[in-house]
C-alpha cells in the first residue's frame, strides 16, 4: 500500500513564480491527508491529478495566512463538485471563527458538514486514528501557537510461516493468535515459540511535518526514528539571527533536528523568497545530515524507501 508525500507548496510567507505557499498531500495507505492549505493549493491539486473527493481530513498547523488562505476556496470547490462526505479540519480553535462568516455565506448550498477539531499546543496528542494510521499533533516553537504532525502506520501483525501451518495442522483461530504474538502447542505437547513460527512484519512507516518553528530540540524525541521528516528551513546560517527573531529555522538547524531524531531522510522547505536557488540550503544541511533533499513543488517522496 502507498505511503507517499506530494509537495504542493514549499515557499514561505510569499509565493514566487516557482513556489506556492505551504501545502502537502500525504497518501497514507489510501487515506489522503491535506497538510496546510496556502493560496494556490487547489491549482496544485489539479496539476498533480489528486482527486478532491479523496480529501476528507485537513490539518492546519497555525494561523499565519500562508498556511490556510487557500482553505475557503477548497471548501467552496468541494461544494461545487457535489461532495457530501463530512470534512474534518484539525486546526487552532480560532480558525472556526475566522472562516465562519464565509461558511455562513455558503451555508444555503453546503452539502456536507465541516467538523472542527481544536489542536493542543501544550503537549503531543493523538488527533486521528483508524485501523491502519494514527496522527499525532505536537507543539512547535513559533511566534503564534503552532503544531507539527506525525503520521504513523500502525504495526502490522507477524507473518506465519506456511510450512509450520501445514506441518502442525494449525487451525485458523490459533493462526490468528500466533500472528498477534502467541506460540503454539502441538498435539504431542511440544511448544513452538512465536519467533520460530513467524517472520517479522515490515517496520511501520512514519512521516513528520515541522513547519513553522524555531530550533526546538524537544521535537526530536517526539518524532524519534521517523522515516521522512519535512522541516522548515526559511533561512541559511548567514541569517540565523533573523531566523531566531522570527521564530524560524535555518537549514543547519533543520538538519540537527533530523540527526537528533535519527530520521532516515530530511526534506527542507518553507524557503524565504529572497533566495533564488536552494543550493546553499542543501550544502549547509548535508554537512550535518547527508540524506537531505530540498522540496520542489510537485515532487513526490515515498515514505520508508
Amino acid at each position: 500500500m502507498p505511503f507517499e508525500l506530494t509537495i504542493l507548496g514549499s515557499s514561505s510567507a510569499t509565493p514566487t513564480s516557482e513556489r506556492y505557499p505551504t501545502a502537502q498531500v500525504l497518501n497514507a495507505l489510501g487515506r489522503f491527508f491535506l497538510i496546510d492549505c496556502g493560496e494556490g493549493t487547489q491549482i496544485q491539486i489539479r496539476r498533480q491529478k489528486i482527486g478532491f473527493s479523496k480529501i476528507q481530513h485537513i490539518f492546519i498547523s497555525h494561523l499565519h495566512g500562508d498556511h490556510f488562505y487557500g482553505l475557503i476556496g477548497m471548501i467552496s470547490t468541494f461544494n461545487l463538485l457535489g461532495l457530501k462526505k463530512d470534512i474534518h479540519i484539525y486546526s487552532p480553535s480560532q480558525l472556526k471563527d475566522i472562516i465562519q462568516p464565509q461558511l455562513e455565506f455558503l451555508k444555503a448550498g453546503l452539502q456536507f458538514n465541516i467538523v472542527f477539531h481544536p489542536l493542543n499546543f501544550k503537549k503531543p496528542q493523538v488527533i486521528y486514528s483508524d485501523k491502519k494510521v494514527e496522527v499525532t499533533s505536537f507543539p512547535l516553537k513559533h511566534s503564534i501557537n503552532t503544531c507539527g504532525f506525525l503520521f504513523k502506520e500502525h504495526p502490522k501483525e507477524a507473518n506465519i510461516k506456511k510450512e509450520y501451518v501445514k506441518k502442525y495442522n494449525i487451525p485458523i483461530p490459533e493462526i490468528i493468535k500466533i500472528k498477534r504474538g502467541a506460540g503454539f502447542q502441538t498435539s504431542e505437547g511440544e511448544f513452538i515459540p512465536h519467533e520460530e513460527l513467524t517472520t517479522p512484519p515490515p517496520r511501520p512507516r512514519s512521516y513528520a511535518f515541522c513547519s513553522d518553528t524555531a530550533f526546538h530540540p524537544p521535537v526530536a524525541e517526539i518524532i524519534k526514528d521517523v522515516d521522512l521528516l519535512y522541516h522548515e528551513a526559511t533561512f541559511t546560517e548567514e541569517l540565523k539571527e533573523w531566523a531566531q527573531n522570527t521564530y524560524h529555522s535555518t537549514a543547519r538547524e533543520a538538519a540537527e533536528i533530523a540527526k537528533m531524531a535519527n530520521a532516515r531522510q530530511l526534506i527542507l522547505g518553507h524557503f524565504s523568497a529572497r533566495y533564488k536557488n536552494v543550493s546553499p540550503f542543501l550544502k549547509e544541511a548535508r554537512a550535518v545530515f547527508p540524506n537531505t533533499v530540498a522540496a520542489e513543488d510537485g515532487s513526490r517522496y515515498e515514505v520508508g524507501e
